[in-house]
């Protein structure tokens, strides 16, 4: 068959065209079906799965944090009370309004047990941080260099939190008592009290 005779085929007489056309005819017409079926109705079903599939993984990742965060929720509960008790005893080393004053000696006391001579114990105004205030108190004192590690380290043993910053260390010329150069130590201890609630109001 030529070229010619595709020309003559007429439509109102499909019987009558050549099996091999018939055949090419039927392929392009199940071909353009097909295509229209996908086009129409599969496409749409393949978007909804794909659409399915992703809410599933989404389901499933969400499923699998929320059964790790069951799996370990006694240890996290155990976890938050051994925080509470671990801040609870840091709290306690916060002494309230009434121990302060007693705190306060206990530098004083600290320091001249260490074996440091006073010019300057200033205690300043209270700086009230979150849920604590802190209490600066300006130093300044004369003794050996080892009466100074006797003194933080007698700081560092007080059953309360005093901290030490601001340090300078200079010569005040002459010897101790036990021969030592005399120093002079200037410096800012900090100690901290819980606020109540009704300082915190």
């Amino acid at each position: 068959m030529d070229l010619s005779e595709l020309n003559q085929l007429d439509l109102n007489s499909v019987g009558e065209w050549p099996i091999a056309v018939k055949v090419i005819a039927i392929l392009l017409a199940c071909i353009a079906l097909g295509g229209a079926v996908f086009y129409f109705d599969t496409q749409e079903q393949l978007d909804r799965l794909e659409r399915a599939e992703s809410t599933e993984r989404d389901l499933r990742a969400s499923f699998e944090t929320k059964q790790r965060k069951a799996a370990n929720l006694d240890a996290y509960r155990q976890q938050i009370e051994e925080m509470k008790e671990s801040f609870g005893a840091m709290l306690r080393q916060l002494p309230n309004r009434t121990e302060v004053a007693s705190l306060l000696v206990d530098v004083s006391q600290t320091g001249l047990g260490a074996g440091l001579e006073f010019e300057l114990f200033q205690p300043g105004s209270e700086q009230l941080k979150d849920f604590y205030a802190e209490l600066p108190i300006q130093i300044r004192v004369t003794g050996s260099y080892h009466d100074f590690g006797r003194f933080v380290s007698g700081l560092a043993s007080l059953p309360r939190i005093v901290t030490v910053h601001d340090t300078k260390i200079n010569d005040a010329g002459g010897t101790t008592g036990s021969g030592a150069a005399k120093l002079s130590l200037q410096a800012t201890v900090k100690t901290y009290r819980y606020l109540d609630e009704d300082a915190e109001e």
